[in-house]
């Protein structure tokens, strides 16, 4: 798939700091309670931390209990990119930013209680929040 911002590995390495560049463009998963954006409970909006674009908003945020930020919907269908993932033994479906093409998480239709019953799970590290105004 072609990307709205397309940039070599050494252009991602020079932007992103080792972490980063390892969940972001290599699908690596930080460990789960460690993030920084877990506990975050302000109004806001949660962008890509690659490229800026804007991903999920606060109200869609819940308590999984899984280790990971997540959020029950995209702010709209075309945010982001779902990529059927058959690694590690397992079926899933990875999420990345459909403008940069960044690993962002796993999306499960476990999100019990929540409007859409999905489960977008996001690393932290591949997040930038911005506080609403």
């Amino acid at each position: 798939m072609a990307y709205k911002i397309e940039k070599t590995d050494e252009q991602w390495r020079e932007e992103l700091d080792a972490d980063q560049y390892s969940v972001l463009r290599e699908a690596a998963t930080e460990r789960p309670w460690t993030g920084e954006l877990l506990d975050e409970s302000r109004a806001g909006t949660y962008a890509c931390a690659a490229c800026g674009a804007e991903l999920f908003k606060s109200g869609t945020k819940f308590d999984s209990g899984c280790g990971w930020p997540s959020f029950y919907e995209s702010v709209n269908p075309d945010a982001v990119q779902l990529i059927d993932d058959n690694s590690l033994g397992m079926t899933r479906t990875e999420v990345r930013c459909a403008n940069c093409g960044s690993h962002l998480g796993h999306v499960f239709p476990d999100g019990f209680g929540t409007p859409t019953g999905d489960r977008y799970c996001m690393n932290s590290i591949s997040l930038d929040f911005k506080a609403a105004e």
